[in-house]
């Protein structure tokens, strides 16, 4: 059924008002003289951004004016490989291989509207061959200019609270990692005051008086690796046969994220399973770090499952007295930068590929403040990751209402109101 005031056309039922163009009618396609610098000389500083086909919206920078483009603007970039639009409004210099400027054609788009509009095509995937001739087979909605602009302005609304919110996220990490450094060296004193704080030198460098060093084993009940046994196999890995939709989560390097176990990435396994477990399972409060391949993504066990299954990259801690180590602050002392940069120093000293033992695990030194310190730092510390998952969330909100808003507004579901300007 086409609702009233709706035509059939070749993207479905749009508004009667509505037209609908090949892509060829969108774009500019001729005439565009672009420079083009190879990926291998991409510098990390300079007067020009570089502008490719990859994931961020400024790969490089270039110094060379002469290679500065200087066309039309704003122009649309198309990744020809990678599939991804970008919406560009100032000079700059053309990354190399499958990068292409699209010249909106300003007779009949908003520049931004088309832009929108590109991002509701679907393009099915070629792997990492060319996807331009599929986009030129593209029919493109085309509403009357001033709704072009309404609808526009309503799509950016939303998008530049999405970049705010991405502005918070990253400055409150930036505000976590100076934290961690003052805290690990002074404790939860004020900047202000830090010069009161009288230090010694240690292993691991400059840290309050009455604080000790101990190293990780002294503290644990016990670090465990992954290990199940498979009669006269030795060790067993689980394999797509043995999964199943409900039971014991199997957790992956891949499911430790922000120092969170996100449980809707693991598969999981029958607790028929727990029986072949040579050296126990984790639990709710235990510390993970990853110890092989991508190594230092730390977690704490959420109270989510009474027990879950690790894969063979994963270490958990137990902590041995809770009188003498909170399991908090042993996380953030895990995730702080001086524990990572041993843990990368022993792996590339132990093994030719990143892997760290569980003896070499327990031999690093860690800071041992006492409990009330530890209890301050950890509030400290947990409160910048409250925020920061405050704001993740808020993220993904405003994500799904662009990606609703989207769909609704270039099919004419949702009507923007024209303003007399």
């Amino acid at each position: 059924m086409i609702p009233p005031g709706f035509k059939m056309t070749e993207l479905g039922p749009l508004p009667e008002d509505w037209e609908v163009v090949r892509f060829d009618k969108a774009v500019k396609t001729r005439g565009i003289k672009v420079g083009k610098v190879k990926q291998s000389e991409y510098k990390s500083k300079g007067k020009y951004p570089i502008i490719d086909q990859g994931q961020n919206l400024i790969s490089g920078y270039w110094d060379n004016e002469e290679d500065v483009y200087k066309g039309e603007l704003p122009v649309i970039i198309f990744g020809d490989h990678t599939r991804i639009f970008k919406f560009i409004d100032f000079p700059f210099v053309c990354g190399a291989d499958g990068t292409k400027v699209l010249i909106p054609n300003s007779k009949y788009y908003d520049p931004q509207f088309l832009f929108y509009c590109f991002l509701t095509l679907k393009i099915p995937s070629r792997g990492y061959n060319r996807h331009f001739s599929l986009l030129k087979e593209k029919y493109i909605p085309l509403p009357p200019i001033p709704e072009q602009k309404a609808i526009a302005r309503v799509l950016k609304t939303i998008q530049g609270a999405i970049e705010a919110t991405e502005r918070v996220m990253v400055a409150a990490k930036e505000l976590k990692k100076s934290l961690m450094r003052h805290l690990f060296t002074y404790g939860p004193v004020p900047v202000s005051e830090r010069d009161r704080v009288r230090l010694k030198q240690t292993e691991i460098g400059p840290i309050p008086e009455d604080w000790e060093v101990k190293t990780i084993g002294s503290l644990i009940e016990e670090g465990i690796l992954y290990k199940i046994e498979d009669g006269n196999h030795g060790e067993k890995h689980p394999k797509d046969k043995d999964f199943v939709k409900e039971g014991i989560p199997f957790v992956t390097v891949n499911c430790l994220k922000n120092g969170k176990v996100i449980f809707d990435c693991a598969k999981f396994l029958e607790k028929t399973w727990l029986g072949k477990l040579k050296k126990g399972i984790a639990r709710p409060k235990d510390v993970l770090i990853s110890h092989k391949g991508s190594i230092g993504e730390t977690a704490i066990v959420p109270n989510t499952y009474k027990e879950i299954i690790l894969s063979p990259q994963i270490t958990f801690y137990r902590v041995k007295n809770h009188n003498k180590l909170l399991y908090h602050f042993l996380f953030y002392v895990l995730s702080n930068e001086t524990t990572l940069k041993r843990f990368f120093a022993i792996a590339k000293a132990q093994s030719t590929r990143a892997y760290i033992s569980i003896t070499k695990q327990k031999n690093i030194p860690i800071p041992l403040p006492p409990l009330s310190v530890q209890q301050k730092i950890a509030q400290i510390l947990k409160a910048v990751d409250d925020k920061i998952e405050a704001e993740e969330k808020k993220k993904k909100a405003l994500q799904a209402l662009f990606k609703t808003m989207l769909h609704h507004l270039m099919t004419g579901r949702i009507r923007v109101k024209i303003s007399e300007e």
